[in-house]
């Protein structure tokens, strides 16, 4: 593909990348091009990147953005992975597709992403956008603005993400794109390919007057996942603790101080041990429906009207089934790391020696679905009154849901067990936890009984409906002033219905289900990627030479088991089917929270452009206006004033019959005064050195500002847990600084390099908050107390203790339900009152402190068809999570990482091949694990290597065959703990590939 590199070719160009991609909140103008100039398309991927420096280039501040190589034809198959290419954007991944964007560091929800410069609501019942939503093939362009100025809309900490598409007025003329590709994806074990069509149409009036433009794609994905997993976390201790009851330092989940613990830790350590070994395997398929209708009027040259409505739908389905070994904390024998933070590389139980019985080998399934859905209609005017002054409004109406989409909710698990169990262990020294069971390989579906069982709907609800007016005034020779007044209404309605059996002890007999439904399948060859440490290292450590590796699960017929043990079990909790095996729609006798946000904001910035010698600048001072207004109304359950105690850790809260609830409704509100400053300069030609200031806020998540204390219903031994949100919260304020120099040195060519700082207030921490509520609790009473001392720490023989020795004399709070389990009440004569800790959102008056490098090159080889983009970001931050200190909550950003891009490509003659090597560095995601209290969870480094290949055939005008493939070399993702033999997740991921033509005419 010719270009030469001329002073009208690169203006030309300018133009084109303007039409194509318009600045946030600044109208295109309309440019009179002379007929007898011929205008040079470049298209591919060479024109996607100089559209994309252009507008960098001639930004007002620091902005990077990705522009559609052609119509219809973006970079990627999916926005999210589109956007890690740009230099510190960072993606997090959803089942191996991109999903949450972060910037700088800076997790999804401290982004604002914008639609057409529209704040659009998500599915996600946060503020983070979902990317993989948007099909690639509707969107023209998208900008990442780094900087803030008065004109953009505040929301986000780390970059405010505008998404633009097609508007027909900007390309005039009649075009036509369809697509039909095929999708392989390598992750599924049971499904195959599947299809991905799309197509665009766009057409305007011979007198330019009216144009239309119509896109739609639809498209399928089969995929899955293979997962080890530390499901609900690692405990840590202090080095001291033990499980000495007559000492000062025992604790439960403590190690003992003896002859079994190798390398133990001690004083000056901490140690963490496993509750869990799980395998999980998942297949998933998920169908999306995009569509988007734009109709544009210009009755006369200076106004324009546009009416556009969008439509995206996204259903996704998912089963699993999965195995996992609980790990009681009976006496266990251990190999250590070395401290000050020791991990096990083997941690194991034996269960008979230990004199606790058989204990199960846990399994479980589920099926279910959800939808995502957004519809937005919306309205823009565009009036260049005169040549001083032009005016915009801008109305728009969006909604966007998500709900369940299966008759069996939008989360489910069945669970069941086989009692076989007579020793674990867990290798660590991997990549992978191996898991080992004696008894465990042998287990038979006669052994298999129901144990637990949730089946639950979740369905959020969020409205956006949103005014803008902006204007603009140009004044003779003396710079121009931007305006604006935006008012916006959000409303978030967040419901959650639970149908719950807690027995998990077991109910009924063991064999009592149709053997059919049980196929017996294998764990170790679903891990072909990655691998574990197989106990090598530790054959005939104490006396154990026995390792079983457990190789079996049963892959069971989730339907099959349900139907059956609707059947045959007890009823509780009621769904809607009439039995406890199924979702309940009555979101009303549960938990049902709304929260509605009226926001104004008004801003005037004043630009001017000048030269400082013979050096052309230009600067732009603002300020920004926000008012915000927040109404939470919650309806929460009321329980009972006792809990039962039914499974061997296991404690749930008793529903009132009939049904009662709380209702409650706070307020908040806050405003802010956002300054801002951008200064750009050309020192000599090509170089441009840039320097920017602005205050933005971050608005808080909607599950932080919810009103009402939602107690957890299903608690543990001595851990009671619930949460609630403060309506008063304040946005996070930053207080941004960057710095950058750019070097445009050729055609398509430049190096950048840029240092930014932000200081943080109002950062927003979860603190646990200690009360009792009144509820009773029969694990600090004297019946456990009494079975404690006779039977030691196993709840399993507690239980059975405390049946065999208190039935006879307290039958009221000591039976059996009818599926034969062992029910404990509290009694509030003689147990003590639950301690719950509840989780409570609160700023934080410290003050966190980033700053990052970022560098990057963009590089086309002359003519040659090569080019390539080199990037590099580093992110430092004052506030990181201390791994040494154990069971605080702690302040520190979350998403915060280096990461880089490596990008290649040739491109000449039709034939086009890109190769893409994304990584980003370990970062911390949460501060809890599981139900283990404060703890982090980091991801670990990931890297991930992308191919797209395509040629035009030249037999054929505008017909093109192409290939994607992305994780071409089947990477996995992997999470631990404080340290990275703590494992916490590891899930195999597979490659995928898109096989397909486009034609355009």
């Amino acid at each position: 593909m010719k270009f030469n590199k001329t002073q009208l070719a690169t203006s030309i160009s300018l133009i084109i990348g303007a039409a194509t991609i318009a600045p946030l909140s600044v109208s295109a103008q309309e440019t009179d091009t002379d007929p007898a100039v011929e205008v040079i398309n470049v298209t591919g991927i060479r024109g996607s990147m100089i559209k994309s420096m252009d507008v960098k280039r001639s930004s007002s501040g620091i902005v990077d953005a990705i522009n559609a190589e052609d119509i219809g034809k973006f970079p990627d198959t999916n926005l999210a992975e589109s956007l890690q290419r740009i230099t510190g954007v960072a993606i997090d991944r959803a089942n191996g597709e991109g999903s949450q964007v972060s910037v700088r560091g800076f997790a999804g929800a401290r982004n604002l992403v914008t639609l057409n410069g529209r704040q659009m609501p998500t599915t996600t019942g946060s503020r983070s956008f979902d990317f993989s939503n948007i099909a690639a093939e509707s969107v023209s362009g998208v900008e990442v603005y780094k900087t803030s100025n008065a004109k953009v809309p505040t929301g986000g900490i780390g970059a405010t993400i505008n998404i633009l598409t097609a508007k027909p007025l900007n390309n005039p003329g009649q075009h036509t794109v369809v697509s039909a590709q095929v999708l392989n994806d390598t992750s599924t074990n049971e499904g195959g390919a599947t299809p991905e069509l799309s197509g665009i149409y766009s057409n305007t009036s011979d007198d330019g007057k009216f144009g239309v433009a119509i896109s739609a794609s639809y498209s399928e994905r089969e995929s899955g996942n293979q997962q080890a997993n530390v499901g609900t976390g690692w405990r840590s201790f202090d080095g001291l603790a033990d499980q000495d009851w007559s000492g000062p330092n025992a604790e439960w989940g403590g190690v003992p101080k003896n002859e079994f613990q190798t390398n133990r830790p001690g004083e000056g350590d901490i140690y963490s041990v496993p509750q869990t070994t799980i395998y999980k395997f998942e297949e998933q398929q998920r169908a999306r429906t995009n569509a988007q209708l734009v109709l544009q009027y210009r009755p006369m040259d200076n106004l324009t009207a546009t009416l556009d409505y969008t439509y995206v739908r996204k259903d996704t389905d998912t089963q699993f089934n999965d195995v996992s070994a609980w790990y009681g904390f009976s006496p266990s024998k251990n190999v250590w790391t070395d401290g000050p933070i020791s991990s096990p590389l083997l941690y194991s139980e034996d269960y008979i020696e230990n004199g606790v019985g058989l204990q199960d080998v846990a399994m479980g399934a589920g099926d279910y679905g959800v939808r995502d859905e957004t519809k937005s209609l919306g309205l823009n005017l565009e009036w260049q009154v005169n040549d001083s002054l032009n005016l915009e409004l801008d109305y728009h109406n969006s909604s966007a849901e998500n709900s369940p989409n299966n008759e069996f909710g939008s989360s489910n698990t069945l669970a069941m067990a086989g009692f076989v169990r007579q020793a674990a262990a867990t290798d660590f020294s991997g990549q992978l936890p191996i898991l080992a069971v004696r008894g465990g390989n042998e287990i038979k579906p006669s052994d298999m009984l129901v144990t637990g069982s949730t089946f639950v709907n979740n369905r959020n609800k969020a409205d956006i409906e949103q005014t803008q007016l902006r204007g603009e005034y140009v004044f003779d020779e003396a710079g121009s002033i931007d305006f604006g007044l935006t008012l916006t209404t959000a409303e978030n309605h967040g419901q959650t219905k639970n149908i719950d059996r807690g027995n998990w002890g077991g109910e009924g007999e063991a064999g009592m289900f149709d053997e059919k439904f049980f196929p017996r399948a294998s764990i170790q060859d679903k891990f072909t990627d990655v691998s574990g440490g197989n106990f090598e290292d530790f054959q005939g450590i104490y006396g154990m030479d026995d390792f079983e590796i457990m190789d079996t699960y049963f892959d069971f017929d989730f339907h099959g088991v349900r139907d059956q043990a609707a059947q045959l079990l007890s009823k509780q909790s009621l769904g809607d089917c009439g039995n406890s095996f199924c979702p309940s729609t009555d979101y009303a006798s549960q938990t049902d929270r709304r929260i509605e946000e009226e926001m104004t904001s008004v801003y005037l910035q004043y630009n001017y452009e000048g030269l400082f010698g013979d050096m052309p600048y230009d600067v732009h001072v603002g300020v920004r206006y926000e008012d915000t207004d927040v109404v939470a109304t919650s309806s929460v359950p009321v329980y009972q004033n006792i809990t039962q105690w039914q499974g061997d850790s296991e404690v749930y809260l008793r529903d009132n019959d009939p049904a009662q609830h709380s209702f409650e409704t706070k307020k908040g509100n806050y405003n802010h005064t956002l300054p801002s400053f951008n200064f750009n300069i050309e020192v000599i030609d090509g170089v441009i050195l840039r320097a920017a200031y602005s205050k933005t806020i971050g608005r808080p998540g909607y599950d932080q500002m919810v009103g009402g204390i939602l107690l957890t219903k299903a608690g543990r031994i001595n851990t009671y847990s619930g949460a609630t949100g403060t309506p008063g919260l304040l946005p996070l304020e930053s207080d941004n600084y960057d710095l950058s120099a750019e070097w445009y040195y050729d055609e398509g060519s430049y190096v950048s390099l840029g240092y930014f700082k932000k200081d943080v207030t109002n950062d927003i921490s979860s603190v646990d908050v200690e009360s009792d509520f009144g509820i009773y609790t029969p694990d600090n009473g004297p019946y456990r107390q009494a079975a404690m001392e006779a039977v030691g720490a196993d709840g399993g023989n507690q239980r059975d203790w405390i049946y065999n020795n208190f039935h006879d004399v307290d039958p009221e709070h000591v039976f059996k339900d009818d599926g034969g389990n062992i029910i404990i009440l509290a009694n509030p004569e003689t147990d003590g009152l639950a301690t719950f800790k509840i989780s409570t959102p609160s700023n934080s008056s410290e003050e966190k402190g980033f700053d990052g490098l970022e560098f990057a090159v963009q590089h086309l080889f002359g003519e040659s068809g090569f080019g390539g983009i080199v990037n590099y970001t580093k992110v430092d931050s004052d506030h990181e999570y201390n791994n040494f200190l154990i069971g605080e909550p702690q302040v520190a950003e979350f998403g915060i990482s280096d990461t880089a891009n490596v990008v290649g490509f040739y491109e000449k003659e039709g034939l086009s091949v890109r190769l893409a090597y994304n990584w980003r560095d370990k970062f911390l995601v949460s501060g809890y694990q599981g139900d283990v209290g404060p703890s982090p969870r980091y991801v670990e480094a990931y890297d991930q290597l992308d191919l797209t290949i395509s040629y035009e055939l030249p037999q054929v005008e505008g017909l093109t065959l192409f290939l994607n493939g992305i994780n071409i070399t089947d990477e996995y993702k992997r999470e631990s703990g404080r340290t990275e033999l703590q494992v916490l997740n590891v899930t195999q991921q597979g490659a995928r590939y898109n096989l397909g033509v486009r034609y355009a005419f």
